[in-house]
């Protein structure tokens, strides 16, 4: 089955218009993995930094309900709602207001709001990464901001494969697709002579960057045979005890392996941690499981295992693996 969108509801999942047209050319697609690959391919390498922008301006500051450029376009508005439901659910009045001035602050500082994928998120959450990322220069915190940009695509974009009837739908949405980051430097030094690095003084207590906020390997599980999460499944993560010889590829259900935890996906498809959450994570073998059998009977997969690697200098870094998961085949990558 080919698939194919139009410019407006391209435009709804990115705001740029080129995006949207450059997109729409792209297609048909086989699937959804290759609309999201030729989505990430169009948006990092293909659009210029005035399209980047252009999309910024589509989103509403967090905690509003909509931006000036979504007055014309509902379908994005409402998805934009449904995006933040959990952190307007989950935000005091003292928390709304906090947000409000650090939004302001923000814009002051880099040109543009704040943009985060906020679905499934909570206030406090946000608020915590907005004041991490306030602390970057410029010109990195573009290229975060793109990369979140990439992140509500691909999620809006599984919206709208699971049922253009429902693309107006305010139900609480959730982060679905982590995207794989690109350097972008060359073309984002372009956007850093425009941008201002002024800083003004932060509201009431001082700057501190906080530790990390999750643990460092996360997943969510995405039925795209459904278009919905993956609810209720059971997940492990396991770590290659140091002390023993690297198995070969066809030694790695051997008895190497200790549990550091286990959760089941929520309604958004996510699990609870997995593992602690600490500020750098040990190098080696992993290997994260899904009990799939008991989610789909009658699928072929019984069970998913994924094995990666971390590797030492990579400690810092987060790692979001995804499983994509049909009753006949799954796939995965690393997300961010």
């Amino acid at each position: 089955m080919e698939l194919s969108f139009e410019d407006k509801d391209l435009f709804a999942c990115c705001g740029s218009a080129k995006f949207a047209r450059k997109m729409a050319s792209a297609g048909p697609f086989r699937s959804y993995a290759d609309a999201v690959s030729a989505a990430r391919d169009i948006w990092f390498n293909q659009v210029d930094v005035n399209a980047w922008l252009e999309a910024f301006s589509a989103h509403p500051a967090i905690g509003q309900t909509a931006s000036p450029a979504q007055s014309k376009n509902n379908t994005s508005a409402q998805w934009s709602k449904g995006e933040q439901s959990t952190a307007l659910a989950t935000a005091s009045g003292s928390i709304l207001q906090e947000l409000s001035e650090w939004n302001v602050l923000y814009r002051q500082k880099f040109g543009f709001v704040f943009l985060i994928c906020a679905s499934g998120r909570t206030s406090s959450e946000i608020l915590v990464e907005l004041k991490n990322r306030y602390q970057n220069r410029p010109i990195v915190e573009f290229q975060v901001a793109a990369e979140e940009q990439m992140k509500i695509t691909e999620l809006r974009l599984a919206k709208l494969l699971s049922g253009k009837d429902h693309a107006s739908s305010a139900s609480d949405d959730t982060n679905m697709i982590g995207v794989a980051k690109k350097s972008e430097e060359g073309r984002v030094s372009i956007i850093s002579g425009h941008l201002t690095a002024g800083l003004k003084s932060p509201p009431s207590e001082a700057l501190q960057r906080t530790t990390r906020s999750r643990p460092p390997i996360t997943t969510h599980v995405l039925d795209v045979s459904q278009g919905h999460p993956g609810r209720g499944i059971e997940v492990h993560l396991e770590k290659w005890r140091q002390d023993r010889p690297r198995p070969a590829f066809y030694g790695l259900n051997t008895s190497g392996w200790d549990t550091l935890g286990s959760s089941i996906t929520d309604k958004d498809g996510r699990s609870g941690p997995l593992m602690n959450t600490v500020d750098a994570v040990e190098p080696g073998l992993y290997r994260i499981s899904f009990n799939t059998g008991k989610y789909c009977p009658g699928g072929f997969f019984p069970s998913v295992s994924i094995v990666f690697e971390i590797r030492e200098t990579q400690r810092l870094e987060h790692f979001h693996v995804p499983l994509l998961l049909s009753p006949f085949s799954f796939s995965t990558y690393r997300g961010s």
